[in-house]
C-alpha cells in the first residue's frame, strides 16, 4: 500500500521536463553504478559517469566496458517498456548479448553446469538447474510473466520480485545473471506501469546491503536446485523486494515533490513519443541552440556515418531542422515542434 500510495502521487506530480529528463538519467547512472559494483566492478560512481563520457582508466578496461554496455542494455529497457507487446524471451537474450558483448544478438543459453561459489572458502552456494533443463524452464518463466501481466493476478511489485527470484535461480548463464534479472524486473514494472517516469532505481538498495541481498535470494532446505530449491518459500525474497521497492519510490516521490515544487509542467507524455536517443540529445540541444553533425555523434557515440544518417532521418520527421546545410559543417536545430521539450 506504501508502493502505490506514493506511486500515484509521484504520477500526478508536475515535473517539469528538463528537470524529468535530468532525473532519468540519474536514475540510469545510478542503475548501471550499483548493478554492475553488486558483481565486482571497481569504478567509482564518478569514473562511471566519466568512462560513460568517453574517459579512460589504465587497467580498468574491461570495467569501462561492463558500465558502458550496460548502460545501453538499460536504455534497450526502456525503449522495450515504451511498447505494448509481451515480454519476450528472446528480447532478454538481447539484452544480455548487449550487456556482455556490447552487440543485440541473443546470447545462448549455457550448454553446461554452472555452480556458485562462496568467495572465501570456495564452498558451492547454489547449483542450478542442469543446462538441458533452461530453455524449457525459461519458457515457463515468460509466459508466467505475460499471464500476470494481462491478469493482473497479483500486485505488480510480486510480479517483478518473482521474476527476479525465478530468473536468478534457473541462471540461465555462466555470466550475467543478476543484472540480466534486475534489467528483467526493471521492465516488468515498467510495463505494469511502475516505472514512475523512469526516474528511480532498486539497485542502489540492493548494492547498500548485498548480505541482505543474497541472503533474501538464498532459500530452501538445500543449494540444489533439485533437492528443495526449486520448490522452496520464497516469501522472505518477496518481502525484501517490496520493502526496498518501498524505500526507493518513497525517496523518488520526496525529490520530485521537491522538483515539482520548482514548477513546471509535465511532458512525460511529450517524452514518451521519442526514442531513446532523441531524448539524449535533447540534453545536447538545452546547452546548445545549434549542433553540428559530429557534436551529436560525439554526443550520442556513435560513428559520424551512422549519426549522420540519423539526423537526415530525423529532419525528415520533423524532429530536427537544418541549420546550416554544407556538406563538411552541416549542422541542427531542434525541430520547432519539439522546442518546449527544452524550455522548460
Amino acid at each position: 500500500m506504501a508502493i502505490e500510495s506514493d506511486r500515484q502521487a509521484v504520477m500526478e506530480l508536475p515535473i517539469d521536463v528538463t528537470v524529468l529528463a535530468n532525473l532519468r538519467h540519474t536514475a540510469r547512472l545510478s542503475a548501471t553504478h550499483y548493478s554492475t559494483q553488486i558483481e565486482g566492478n571497481r569504478l567509482t560512481q564518478a569514473q562511471v559517469i566519466e568512462a560513460l563520457a568517453g574517459a579512460h582508466f589504465p587497467g580498468r578496461e574491461r570495467d569501462e566496458a561492463e558500465v558502458r554496455n550496460y548502460y545501453r542494455a538499460l536504455e534497450r529497457v526502456e525503449a522495450l517498456a515504451a511498447k505494448t507487446d509481451r515480454i519476450q524471451e528472446l528480447e532478454l537474450r538481447k539484452i544480455h548479448g548487449l550487456m556482455m558483448a556490447g552487440k543485440a544478438t541473443p546470447s545462448p543459453y549455457r550448454d553446461g553446469q554452472n555452480v556458485i561459489r562462496e568467495s572465501g572458502s570456495g564452498g558451492i552456494v547454489y547449483m542450478p538447474p542442469e543446462a538441458a533443463d533452461v530453455p524449457a524452464l525459461m519458457a515457463d518463466l515468460f509466459g508466467w510473466i505475460e499471464a500476470q501481466l494481462r491478469t493482473n493476478e497479483l500486485p505488480a511489485p510480486l510480479i517483478g520480485a518473482i521474476a527476479h527470484c525465478q530468473y536468478a535461480t534457473i541462471h540461465p548463464y555462466y555470466d550475467g545473471n543478476g543484472r540480466t534479472a534486475r534489467l528483467l524486473t526493471t521492465l516488468v514494472l515498467h510495463r505494469a506501469g511502475y516505472g514512475l517516469k523512469g526516474i528511480y532505481s532498486l539497485d542502489e538498495h540492493y548494492a547498500r546491503d548485498l548480505d541482505a541481498y543474497y541472503s533474501a535470494l538464498t532459500v530452501g532446505p538445500s543449494h540444489n536446485y533439485y533437492l528443495g530449491r526449486a520448490e522452496a518459500d520464497i516469501t522472505g525474497f518477496l518481502k525484501y523486494f517490496c520493502d526496498s521497492m518501498a524505500d526507493a519510490v518513497s525517496a523518488v516521490r520526496a525529490e520530485a515533490a521537491r522538483s515539482a515544487a520548482r514548477g513546471g509542467r509535465d511532458a512525460s507524455s511529450s517524452l514518451r513519443s521519442l526514442d531513446p536517443r532523441q531524448r539524449r540529445v535533447l540534453e545536447l540541444f538545452r546547452d546548445h541552440a545549434v549542433a553540428t553533425t559530429a557534436e551529436i555523434a560525439q554526443h550520442l557515440r556513435l560513428s559520424p556515418r551512422t549519426a549522420s544518417a540519423l539526423c537526415r532521418q530525423w529532419a525528415l520527421t520533423g524532429f530536427l531542422e537544418i541549420h546550416d546545410p554544407s556538406r563538411k559543417a552541416r549542422s541542427y536545430r531542434l525541430g520547432e515542434r519539439f522546442e518546449s521539450l527544452i524550455i522548460g
